[in-house]
């Protein structure tokens, strides 16, 4: 594996998936998805951090991927199977549960990983 390949673009996709998360989740979506005000910020930074590198190993140590179409499916498949994993175990204690919020969520973070594994292949298809 290419250290830097994966350090690099592990924190290109990061930082993309916190602005992402900011654009889709504090703006286009505020409404579906309003805020306590008590968020722990570095916690979410850390989180898309980890979700940049979990990404980023994916595709330099095992499918070597670096062509941006390959990164936004393999991104999006990710993506699928990553919100409705979290999506089941976070609504499996909900006495009711918002079946129109979970598939929105669902959908916005297919297209927020797919943007992010394209991000995260265009680096390393840079870093060549």
């Amino acid at each position: 594996m290419n250290v830097k390949n994966f350090l690099v673009s592990g924190i290109v996709g990061g930082i993309f998936q916190f602005l992402l998360g900011w654009l889709f989740y504090g703006i286009l979506f505020k409404n579906s998805f309003p805020t306590n005000g008590k968020e722990n910020m570095l916690f979410i930074f850390l989180g898309c951090m980890t979700f940049g590198f979990f990404v980023s190993y994916i595709f330099t140590k095992w499918a070597g991927i670096s062509n941006v179409a390959t990164g936004l499916k393999a991104g999006a498949v990710i993506g699928l199977f990553m919100s409705l994993y979290s999506n089941f175990f976070m609504n499996s204690m909900t006495a009711e549960i918002n079946y129109q919020t979970m598939g929105l969520d669902v959908v916005i973070t297919v297209i927020m990983a797919a943007l992010v594994g394209a991000v995260i292949a265009l680096v390393n298809g840079k870093l060549k």
